[in-house]
């Protein structure tokens, strides 16, 4: 088993597409960090953002996973986009 390097490359074209969707709703740059079996990305949630709630959200669930968490400065919304092991195709 291992990762196919063209599915590496989807994802991070992916990422960097969500990374801009999320730097246009928010108004600041998303942080994208490369993870061994997968991305992930975290941005502030600024009023700009709770202005576009339903676009924010629907960006987020392009993710595996995602979530907001709160911080002493306010909310961080983030999401994963993890690779698939080859043979475990659902």
């Amino acid at each position: 088993m291992g990762y196919d390097r063209r599915q590496r490359a989807a994802i991070d074209a992916a990422a960097a597409r969500v990374a801009q969707q999320l730097a246009e709703l928010t108004g600041v740059p998303p942080r994208v960090t490369a993870e061994p079996d997968g991305v992930r990305i975290e941005t502030d949630v600024t009023d700009a953002a709770l202005d576009h709630w339903t676009r924010l959200l629907a960006v987020l669930e392009l993710g595996t996973e995602y979530g907001v968490t709160n911080t002493p400065d306010g909310q961080t919304a983030w999401l994963r986009i993890e690779l698939r092991r080859q043979g475990l195709h659902p």
